[in-house]
């Protein structure tokens, strides 16, 4: 039975906070004191999915301030005491604020932060979460007074729905707890009855390379969580050797000390990631959510973190960037796929910049680079993902020696897999029309972009005066014609095109 609070507004529309939001600087209006920017921001490729928010320059500065702890220096332009009424000074500075909107919007973490989010699409977004969350949890420890927060961890990750704190367990005062709450996602297919019994599912688990949870809760509108926590953090932290309860923006915006693993452990933490998606698959589950900050190493194991958020909907961070490839369509190439991103960061001691890579940067173990090349490069989003077992099977992950040995399975009851199987259809088929829909708009907009091109323009210049000579060639035959026709009593010979040839007489000759 679920101890949250049911939705407050049922079969409200549920946001997919990854969908790429762009922003165009429409126009400037200057009124008495100050001056206004009139900002055209886009949901996706639907233009249809726009609307326009008011800006003035001080809005700008306040969103920069809160961004400083990424610690990146976005160009924001300087602030004017004097001559800020200009007309020639207010068209650079608008050109200056689209160059900075460029730059938050196509950041991968900055462009999904809450202050970002509420900036361009206040209306979304301008919910307390934070609020929300502690009034959840508030109930549920009073159902259940043995749990005592300890602390909120805020900003801990770059979900806008997702609220963590640090609990301890009265019985148990050394041990120490991660609660989370977040929303349900517009990828929830499961009824609640079903998702009620995955959760159960997960929450009775116990293999070697999944973090089990303690205590799951689920509502119509969001979920509650409990796992142990982890003091030393996520493989991400490790490779960014950062301290794990800060804020994720100054995290991994710019980390200055991250560094790629040893070989050794790549192969061995790689090994034991494909282990648990192999057992997350053949037990019917869907993941979608494998990246370095939901990988947590304990004892040289890896165990998976946040398997839940398949069943919850959640969208995937990485979801913006596979929607363009149409060859990514099934839950199993989705992990592949973001098992591709895990190892090229594990190896560079970070995430790759955009995909498809062609080109790694050199490392002295090239079976590293084979793997990826078989996930990240061209070819591969366009032919499509390996499989799992396939992985495995390659050389670098198949001399892994594993402490657990023993096959591992996940046991589904019948009606759930069922379930679970339509559930996934439905996800899938939601990724499908969203890939159709963002490729029919790329062709688009090739289509405008080779058509206002120079070279077209240019193109249609040489056509229109060809047409134009011909037309005119045509008049002159067509007046000729007419002149020959009126001058003569006698019947005229036929007209002929000066380059036709003369047409065969008809009169018979006699034989010689």
């Amino acid at each position: 039975m679920s101890l949250l609070e049911k939705s407050p507004a049922p079969g409200r529309m549920l946001l997919d906070d990854t969908s790429p939001l762009t922003a165009l600087i429409e126009a400037s209006q200057t009124l008495q004191s100050h001056t206004e920017y009139i900002i055209r921001v886009q949901r996706g490729v639907s233009s249809d999915n726009s609307w326009q928010v008011i800006r003035r320059y001080s809005d700008f500065d306040i969103l920069n301030s809160s961004l400083m702890v990424c610690g990146i220096s976005l160009p924001l332009p300087p602030k004017k005491l004097i001559g800020n009424m200009d007309r020639e000074f207010i068209a650079e500075r608008q050109r200056g604020l689209q160059t900075y909107l460029d730059s938050i919007t196509q950041h991968p973490l900055i462009s999904t932060s809450l202050v970002v989010k509420k900036f361009l699409d206040p209306n979304n977004y301008s919910a307390n979460y934070a609020e929300i969350a502690l009034q959840q949890v508030s109930m549920f420890f009073r159902s259940d007074p043995k749990w005592e927060v300890l602390e909120p961890l805020r900003d801990l990750g770059w979900r806008i729905r997702k609220k963590y704190f640090l609990i301890k367990n009265k019985e148990q005062s050394k041990e120490r707890f991660l609660l989370s709450w977040v929303d349900l996602g517009p990828d929830k297919f499961l009824s609640d009855k079903d998702l009620q019994s995955a959760m159960k599912l997960l929450t009775n688990l116990s293999t070697p390379y999944l973090c089990p949870l303690v205590f799951s809760s689920t509502s119509e509108s969001s979920a509650l969580l409990i796992r142990p926590f982890s003091e030393k953090g996520s493989l991400r932290d490790q490779i960014c050797k950062v301290k794990p309860r800060e804020s994720h923006l100054k995290k991994y915006c710019n980390p200055k000390k991250s560094q790629g693993l040893e070989l050794e452990q790549i192969k061995l933490y790689g090994r034991q990631v494909l282990e648990g998606l192999k057992l997350i698959h053949d037990g019917g589950l869907f993941f979608g959510h494998l990246h370095a900050s939901n990988v947590i190493v304990d004892d040289d194991v890896c165990r998976l973190v946040d398997v839940e958020n398949g069943i919850l909907g959640v969208p995937s961070f990485l979801r913006p960037a596979f929607t363009q490839l149409r060859k990514i369509n099934t839950t199993e190439s989705i992990d592949v796929f973001c098992f591709g991103h895990l190892l090229y960061e594990m190896t560079y001691g970070r995430p790759p910049d955009s995909v498809p890579v062609d080109l790694f940067p050199s490392v002295p173990h090239s079976g590293v680079v084979s793997v990826l090349q078989s996930i990240l490069s061209t070819e591969a989003c366009k032919s499509g993902m390996p499989t799992v077992a396939a992985l495995i099977q390659t050389p670098l992950f198949s001399d892994v020696h594993l402490k657990h040995s023993e096959k591992l399975q996940i046991k589904v009851p019948s009606r759930l897999k069922e379930a679970l199987t339509s559930a996934k259809g439905s996800l899938e088929k939601r990724l499908h029309e969203e890939q159709r829909l963002l490729h029919q708009h790329r062709r688009l907009t090739r289509a405008q972009s080779h058509y206002g091109s120079e070279e077209e323009k240019k193109r249609r210049k040489i056509l229109a005066r060809k047409k134009c000579r011909q037309s005119a060639c045509e008049n002159e035959e067509d007046v000729s014609v007419r002149n020959n026709n009126n001058s003569g009593s006698g019947a005229s010979s036929p007209p002929t095109c000066p380059s036709s040839p003369t047409p065969p007489s008809t009169t018979e000759h006699a034989p010689f």
